[in-house]
């Protein structure tokens, strides 16, 4: 029963995320096809772990391999070298197969093969869970919050690959967008897991988690950017000035408010690690108490602060643009 019990928590969240995309793409292929898209992620997830482990083991023979997860240089060059290659790369074979296959019976839209992307990226996070889960190296809640990482990671080269394949005449600067694409998802794969990891060291290293929750931000803006644009809409514009020093002006506010916003999300993560060992009862101590409602009035301050530079931006385009 417990086995089932952590199949559940692993693929429910992904699924409940693969829904939300679902309802949002117009002319959407079937939901039977994205689940098999999933099935298909998760098994890449599997595959990946394997050539992982094969990796490390080849890599050993030659250098000490296994010491590059001490130190932080070492986790970078693992991250750039082996685990963002071998996941996105996995990733993209359990894409182009099928989606291979159905080209020849069917014309797949650019948004179809974007959806096709987010189902296997999911597959692979419920996988990937799934692991994490039955180990006992995290939680139930660190799992949730990072759903939707390994779409947002594999959203670029979804979206290269989907322009290429749904056009009628295959541009060559079409496809050379593609492998562009993918090692920009490897970079930002590698930079996702080293942010995450600076969490363990010294203070001046351990500064750089700040920066984890605000590039997750705008990885996940990006992926709706991305989004649509596949759906033929035009992109959401925050920077609009005229002037050189007014757009400079702009990119400054929309970094704050990412920062701002990222490390509210943070923070209420952090709040909610911080009582989980507690009880029901526990919650209601006033000093409990206090902590809870001063620490989610900061980070609810931080991200209303955050909300209102962006309408503040919104509003600024939309007076440019008519």
């Amino acid at each position: 029963m417990a086995d089932v019990s952590l199949v559940l928590w692993a693929a429910i969240p992904p699924l409940l995320f693969l829904g939300f995309y679902y309802c949002r793409v117009q002319f959407a292929p079937s939901w039977l096809r994205l689940v098999l898209l999933f099935i298909f992620g998760a098994i890449s997830g599997f595959a990946a772990l394997g050539l992982e482990w094969v990796f490390e083991t080849v890599a050993n023979w030659v250098v000490n391999w296994q010491n590059t997860k001490y130190s932080l240089s070492g986790i970078i060059l693992r991250q750039l070298v082996e685990v963002g290659p071998i996941e996105e790369g996995c990733k993209l074979v359990a894409v182009v197969v099928p989606t291979c296959v159905l080209q020849r019976k069917y014309r797949l839209r650019s948004s179809s093969i974007f959806l096709f992307t987010i189902a296997v990226a999911l597959g692979f996070t419920a996988e990937e869970n799934w692991i994490y889960l039955f180990h006992g190296t995290a939680s139930v809640l660190d799992r949730i919050i990072g759903t939707p990482v390994h779409a947002m990671f594999s959203a670029p080269w979804g979206y290269a690959l989907g322009i290429y394949i749904s056009s009628t005449m295959r541009l060559h600067q079409d496809r050379k967008l593609i492998p562009k694409a993918w090692i920009n998802s490897v970079i930002c794969h590698a930079l996702v897991n080293v942010l995450s990891s600076a969490w363990g060291y010294s203070t001046p290293i351990r500064f750089l988690s700040y920066g984890l929750f605000p590039f997750l931000l705008w990885m996940f803006w990006r992926m709706e950017q991305l989004l649509r644009k596949v759906q033929g809409k035009r992109p959401t514009i925050l920077i609009s000035g005229y002037t050189s020093q007014h757009r400079y002006w702009q990119r400054g506010l929309v970094i704050f408010a990412l920062i701002l916003g990222g490390n509210a999300i943070f923070g209420l993560f952090l709040l909610a690690q911080t009582l989980s060992p507690l009880s029901p009862s526990q919650l209601f101590y006033p000093d409990i108490l206090w902590f809870i409602l001063s620490r989610l009035l900061i980070n609810l301050g931080f991200a209303i602060l955050a909300w209102l530079i962006y309408r503040y931006l919104r509003h600024s385009a939309r007076r440019h643009y008519l």
